[in-house]
């Protein structure tokens, strides 16, 4: 988080800083080719921005930029009063104030992918700062050749009008809506999907969706995922065939959510779930993206859902012992369909000789209050398992990078498993090897045994009915296992790592906790026969679909056989 705060700043003080300097060397000094230069980079530096700070508001600098290459054009040309140039100064002045505007309204219109519906226009004002900027880099280029003034006027023309493209279609879009709605939302209700996943959470949460599209495709009924932050278009699209729908109000939520529509179900406790929430005629149900000890495992925001599905039991005390009450007809218990494939290791393995371990920490937390990553004291624990012949996994939580001592903690973690594995020839797993190259289930299904901060990986790990540790990070000593029950089924590391040799002993030697991590397993995973696990969910998520279901009047308009809508003609992979 403070990493992405301090490249947030940077950005902010090379594009200004940049612009401004820029300006002054033309303005007030003769090396036009040096401003002309730093217009240039300042323009580079306003693109990164725009990546870090996709809402960046660069009007200022841009105008600023924007003038430092245009006196430095009639320097270069040094033929006095110009007329094309004076009118390419007007035309460039009316981009520079139309371009935010004319993003941020196309940033309010719903974009879908998978869907047949073509949505140019909010990509093309999405890309206009982009436009903008690529223009400015070429009249910068155009001054130090020195071509007439009239192949700027060409060049600005060209951009403006296609600004003006996007700012009438948007108007039209505004004030001249279809009879039958937007082309989406035409497109949804031929598409009649039965049920909805709700997704707003930061980025790099996309895991959290990923993980639950396989199991909501095998419900086998039409569905589609909403998202509420743009970024999260492309990705989940590619992960899915289902329709994928952008909406960023909840005026746009309105055109999205078809009368066809029975359930939404949700991955997360997101603030922006209560624009969903809103509509009553839905059943909403909370999925949760994993199970585990963690203090937001029980967050009292739960209670608004209509349904919580939980893995097992120990999901619905969690929320009794944090003193969250919710009537118990709210809970499903119905298992954890991720773990399916986990293969299980009935009998314990002891005294390996060279054991493969899988170490997942977790992130710092949002507050301090829900801080167990065990990074800071990370480099001893793998030099004991090193010592030990172990072969190491890391896999760090996908948000450890926001979090600039965490990616030095890591790398420090990273550069030790990777001297080892030059030295002594064991096959360490880390960085994207083991985070995008591997899923978790095949991490888990490589290992003998786990060490893990306090985290929804335990619970998966339990299925498998391999030994595992867990860090003790908030320094609870003899309560820890109180407040997070799973470890009394594993081994418990200090914060000082004072027992990691007494641990690592029951863990990889003499397990002698296996018999009890048996019914600590269906107390948090449910007691489903392995063949089936998935089952469960499935039947839960269909008896949502089809309880007391009353279906929308036939409509007859853009239905099955009709001409396919103009508007609609081309299939966006991720429009």
């Amino acid at each position: 988080m403070r990493g992405d705060l301090v490249r947030k700043l940077l950005a902010r003080a090379l594009a200004t800083g940049l612009a401004v300097l820029a300006f002054l060397v033309v303005a007030l000094t003769g090396a036009t080719g040096w401003g002309l230069g730093l217009a240039v980079g300042a323009l580079a530096a306003a693109a990164w921005e725009r990546r870090v700070r996709p809402g960046a508001d660069n009007a200022a600098e841009t105008a600023l930029v924007a003038a430092a290459i245009l006196v430095g054009y009639a320097r270069r040309l040094d033929a006095g009063f110009d007329p094309a140039l004076a009118a390419t100064a007007l035309v460039l002045l009316g981009l520079v104030l139309l371009v935010n505007p004319l993003r941020d309204a196309g940033g309010l219109e719903v974009r879908a992918a998978n869907l047949p519906v073509r949505s140019w226009t909010p990509l093309v004002a999405a890309r206009l700062g982009d436009a903008l900027a690529g223009l400015l880099a070429l009249l910068a280029l155009a001054a130090v050749a020195n071509l007439p003034a009239g192949v700027a006027l060409a060049a600005v023309l060209l951009v403006a009008t296609g600004a003006g493209a996007v700012g009438l279609d948007l108007a039209r879009r505004r004030f001249r809506p279809g009879a039958g709605g937007s082309a989406v939302s035409r497109a949804l209700r031929r598409h009649q999907p039965e049920f909805l996943l709700h997704f707003s959470a930061p980025p790099g949460s996309e895991y959290q969706v990923t993980m639950w599209l396989p199991y909501l495709e095998r419900i086998g009924r039409p569905f589609l995922v909403m998202v509420r932050e743009p970024e999260f278009l492309p990705l989940i699209a590619a992960a899915t065939s289902a329709p994928v729908v952008y909406c960023p109000t909840t005026r746009a939520m309105d055109e999205a959510l078809v009368p066809s529509l029975r359930v939404a179900f949700y991955v997360n406790h997101g603030a922006k779930n209560s624009h969903c929430i809103r509509f009553t005629q839905l059943t909403h149900v909370q999925l949760h993206h994993g199970d585990s000890d963690k203090a937001p495992s029980a967050n009292p925001v739960s209670a608004i859902f209509d349904r919580i599905f939980v893995a097992g039991q120990a999901a619905i005390d969690r929320y009794a012992r944090a003193g969250v009450d919710i009537p118990a007809e709210k809970f499903v218990v119905v298992g954890r369909p991720q773990v399916e494939s986990i293969e299980v290791r009935p009998e314990p393995a002891h005294g390996r000789a060279n054991p493969t371990v899988l170490y997942t920490p977790t992130w710092t937390g949002h507050n301090a209050d829900a801080n167990y990553c065990s990074l800071p004291v990370a480099e001893t624990l793998l030099r004991r398992l090193l010592d030990r012949g172990a072969t190491v996994i890391l896999r760090a939580h996908p948000y450890t990078s926001q979090n600039p001592a965490s990616a030095r903690q890591l790398g420090r973690l990273t550069e030790l498993l990777a001297a080892d594995r030059a030295r002594s020839g064991r096959q360490h797993v880390f960085g994207a090897a083991a985070s995008r190259e591997l899923t978790l289930t095949e991490c888990v299904n490589r290992s003998d045994a786990l060490i893990s901060d306090v985290s929804g990986v335990i619970s998966d790990y339990l299925y498998s009915g391999k030994p595992y540790a867990v860090t003790d990070m908030v320094g609870s000593g003899d309560r820890f296992c109180e407040q997070f029950p799973l470890a009394g089924s594993g081994y418990v590391l200090r914060r000082d790592m004072s027992n990691a040799d007494e641990v690592l002993t029951a863990l990889l030697d003499t397990d002698p906790l296996a018999s009890a991590r048996w019914v600590t397993r269906s107390r948090y995973l449910g007691d489903f026969p392995a063949e089936t696990y998935a089952e469960a969910f499935l039947t839960a998520a269909r008896r949502q679909l089809d309880e007391g279901w009353i279906p929308p009047a036939p409509r007859t308009a853009g239905g099955p056989g009709l001409p396919v809508d103009p508007d609609e003609a081309t299939l966006s992979p991720a429009t």
